[in-house]
């Protein structure tokens, strides 16, 4: 038998990314609820317990109030909300984590999908703290560039009506609170003692995301010299298939945000010199950084190839 899928909330932005990426999928039988009976608390519930997969693609009360409906032991349920990323009994859907995270995955019933944002920041700063080499209390500096898809349905709404501010023709920062909501699975997941200051960008393209790390290296342990990062980080994603190191280059050329835009890749990039570095990973907002990463952890908790329907 196909395994059964359904998605929760499969009218918004992540849950039509996810319904692209496999609903001309052979492998997989999708259950589709009446779209009049979407917001139907015992019809949603009957499609969640009679499923083998659940995507919740709802905003974070609703996912938490979606998880309370399941019954059905063996269901798997894969939240690409904030609502339970750094809660207990759930695991961290970033199976390039470490070693081992993606057993966890395949092993799970409860899984949370990481945040766009923190996508970027883990996969720079995890394997640079699980080494030693970035000290877990250093005062982490990171910012991300993002296309306007990752503002939702409203914020799409608004960059691509004709009579728009000019104000979103340019680069906007928020989050000036410093207090983004992805700041605790990023903190949990790295290891770090205290909070990263972390600035979002968002610019007026639809998506791709570039998040930038930058060190000062004489505060590492060993003072190493950006090529050396470089070369640590390379050997610690060897073997990946979406997330790969690009070549050290003494004359880096520009990175563009949206070059991996409609993948599930993440490539890293890292410049500098013996002083300081910076680190870059580049992927789709909506792909790897949502709804690829989505599909990814769907495969390996159904013990099918990781990589199926996803580029």
């Amino acid at each position: 038998m196909k395994p059964k899928i359904y998605i929760d909330g499969q009218s918004g932005t992540t849950g039509l990314q996810i319904y692209d990426r496999i609903g001309s999928r052979d492998d997989l039988e999708l259950l589709t609820i009446d779209p009049e009976k979407r917001h139907d608390v015992e019809e949603r519930k009957k499609y969640i317990n009679a499923a083998d997969i659940v995507f919740l693609c709802l905003p974070d009360a609703e996912a938490i109030n979606a998880v309370s409906l399941v019954e059905n032991d063996n269901v798997k349920i894969i939240d690409a909300s904030t609502a339970h990323r750094t809660a207990d009994g759930w695991v961290y859907g970033f199976p390039e984590l470490r070693p081992g995270q993606r057993d966890s995955i395949a092993q799970a019933h409860r899984i949370a999908n990481p945040g766009c944002h923190a996508t970027g920041f883990i996969s720079t700063v995890s394997p640079l703290v699980q080494a030693g080499i970035l000290p877990k209390d250093y005062p982490v500096s990171f910012f991300s560039l993002t296309g306007y898809s990752g503002g939702g349905k409203k914020m799409i709404a608004d960059y691509e009506k004709p009579d728009r501010p000019e104000v979103l023709s340019s680069p906007g920062i928020y989050g000036r609170t410093l207090r983004h909501k992805h700041i605790p699975e990023m903190v949990k997941y790295t290891g770090l003692e205290h909070d990263p200051v972390f600035l979002p960008v968002v610019d007026d393209y639809y998506k791709g995301m570039a998040g930038t790390l930058t060190l000062q290296n004489r505060l590492l342990h060993g003072q190493p010299t950006a090529e050396e990062i470089w070369a640590f980080l390379r050997s610690f994603y060897e073997g990946e298939v979406f997330i790969s190191v690009a070549d050290f280059e003494e004359k880096p050329g520009t990175v563009y945000a949206n070059e991996l835009a409609g993948t599930n890749y993440l490539k890293i990039y890292v410049s500098g010199d013996a002083e300081n570095t910076a680190v870059t990973a580049v992927f789709d907002n909506l792909g790897k950084g949502a709804s690829g990463a989505a599909v990814q952890n769907m495969n390996i908790a159904l013990g099918l190839d990781e990589t199926e329907g996803l580029r």
